[in-house]
């Protein structure tokens, strides 16, 4: 009988997602029958130790007896368990220095890291995600730091309801409001998290337009227009656009963004972003006269990055932040002629219930099967390290564990 734990989650502030929800691992274990699920108890999971318990699923301090340990953000160096299978997101591929020990730990008691970020489809695309969450929660607070800013409306946070039905009903109410006031958004990327933020565009019922009548038109109400990968950068040098050429060469290109930073009033931003890549803008364009962004959704929340003015993660007890254009600094959020950041960097785990759910069933249907089978390249793909060793594809990360 293989036994798969469902990790409580310690890194703080505690995350409420969970991998798989009380009614998938009962899924589970009837799809899988040598399968076993344990939980580990914990006082802050969306899902209560009884709603696992009244289902059957054992639930328990102690999970040392589990081959395989499920989780969702890092775990703290101090609470590895040696020579045991893990998959949670690890931050370490980008040799985020916060994660340095925490890597090294796994190494040093022959853990085996599966990352979910790195489970690719054969085409790049990546198996699991919370974007789509991400972008529901960044469009709602997008809208409701722009309802705090302009004293129009007041949204409750995102986390104080059950799930996001509950959340978009409470943003219906000012449906009217919002496209009364002419509003004009730009929603950037073309992943997950931009489609994500398009479903409570859509929801609001707000028209959609192209980004070259969104620049040109003058419109009675409030609009939106996507600016996908090509919208967004140009070759320097000139010519077609071409994707696999971006991707391998973002030096060679540069922001075609300061086209819309006169015609919008806030920026939902969803894109993908590398230390290689053009800036929207930059810090000092926030001063030109007629820069027009009066609220940003950060979703990406890359600290100085596509978004410069991002200095900093905010939290969800103080979303916001504030930029001063004058005096290039922070400041206060809501301050007349100043710039309204919103840079939460966990989204999804304001709408817990809802993220597991989606989360969980996209693991169950794609990545359990390949994990408990054998001569899985996707699984193969997403090992970082395996019997205190870094795997030949995260080699690359050798310097960074020995520093």
């Amino acid at each position: 009988m293989l036994k798969l734990g469902l990790i409580r989650e310690y890194k703080l502030p505690a995350d409420r997602r969970v991998a798989f929800t009380p009614s998938q691992c009962v899924e589970l274990q009837k799809r899988f029958p040598d399968l076993q699920i344990i939980v580990e108890s914990s006082p802050d999971r969306i899902f209560t130790d009884v709603d696992y318990t009244s289902l059957g699923i054992r639930v328990q301090e102690n999970i040392t007896e589990c081959d395989i340990l499920m989780g969702i953000k890092e775990v703290p160096a101090y609470k590895l368990i040696a020579g045991k299978t893990y998959l949670f997101f690890s931050h370490t591929i980008k040799k985020q220095e916060h994660n340095r020990q925490m890597l090294q730990e796994i190494l040093k008691q022959n853990i085996r890291l599966i990352d979910y970020e790195c489970l690719h489809w054969p085409n790049g695309a990546r198996v699991l995600g919370f974007g789509k969450y991400a972008g529901w929660v960044g469009a709602y607070e997008a809208f409701k730091a722009f309802g705090l800013r302009s004293k129009a409306y007041n949204l409750q946070p995102a986390y104080t309801f059950p799930n996001f039905d509950s959340v978009k009903k409470s943003l219906l109410e000012y449906k009217s409001t919002i496209l009364d006031l002419k509003l004009r958004i730009v929603v950037s990327g073309s992943g997950r998290v931009s489609s994500g933020s398009e479903d409570v565009l859509h929801f609001l019922e707000i028209p959609k337009v192209s980004p070259a009548d969104f620049i040109k038109t003058k419109y009675s109400q409030t609009v939106y227009t996507l600016l996908d990968t090509f919208d967004l950068y140009e070759r320097k040098t000139g010519g077609a656009w071409d994707h696999d050429h971006f991707f391998k060469n973002h030096k060679d290109y540069k922001s075609l963004f300061d086209r819309y930073i006169y015609h919008t009033d806030i920026l939902i931003n969803g894109v993908f972003w590398d230390k290689d890549m053009p800036r929207h803008f930059t810090k000092e364009d926030t001063a030109l006269p007629g820069f027009s962004i009066q609220t940003i959704a950060d979703i990406s929340c890359d600290i100085d990055g596509s978004v410069p003015i991002t200095l900093r993660d905010t939290s969800m007890n103080e979303p916001v932040m504030g930029w001063d254009p004058l005096n290039q600094c922070e400041c206060e959020p809501y301050k007349q002629g100043c710039i309204d950041i919103m840079a939460v960097s966990n989204l999804p785990s304001e709408i817990p219930a809802d993220a597991s759910e989606g989360f969980g069933n996209d693991l169950m249907k794609e990545v359990i099967p390949a994990l408990l089978g054998n001569n899985s390249l996707m699984i193969d793909q997403a090992t970082i390290c395996r019997n205190g060793q870094l795997t030949p594809y995260y080699q690359y990360l050798q310097d960074y564990v020995n520093t």
